[in-house]
C-alpha cells in the first residue's frame, strides 16, 4: 500500500455502491481497490491513492449515495499499516 491513503464508502443497495464507486474514480485520480458484501444489502466501495484525491473521492461518492438515500457510512485511512492490505479485495489468501 505504500502511503497510499485508502477510502472506502458503504451504501445499503448495489446501485448505490454502482454510483458511488463512478463519482469516486471519477473525481480524482484514484483506483478502485473493489467492493465488499457485506450482507443484509450492504456494500462497501474502497479507492487507493494519494490522501488528497482519496478525501475528494470519498467525500464525492458520499454526496452521490446521500442523493439515493442510500449511504451508511464514509472514512479515508490516510496511511493505513501494511497489513490491512491482507484483507482488501484481491489479496491473494495466506497458505
Amino acid at each position: 500500500m505504500a502511503q497510499e491513503a485508502l477510502g472506502m464508502i458503504e451504501t445499503r443497495g448495489l446501485t448505490a455502491a454502482i454510483e458511488a464507486a463512478d463519482a469516486m474514480t471519477k473525481a480524482a485520480e484514484v483506483v478502485l481497490v473493489g467492493t465488499e458484501k457485506i450482507g443484509s444489502g450492504l456494500v462497501t466501495v474502497m479507492v487507493r491513492g494519494d490522501v488528497g484525491a482519496v478525501k475528494a473521492s470519498v467525500e464525492a461518492g458520499a454526496q452521490s449515495a446521500q442523493r439515493l438515500g442510500e449511504l451508511v457510512a464514509e472514512h479515508v485511512i490516510p496511511r493505513p499499516h501494511t497489513d490491512v492490505e491482507k484483507i482488501l479485495p484481491g489479496f491473494p489468501a495466506a497458505k
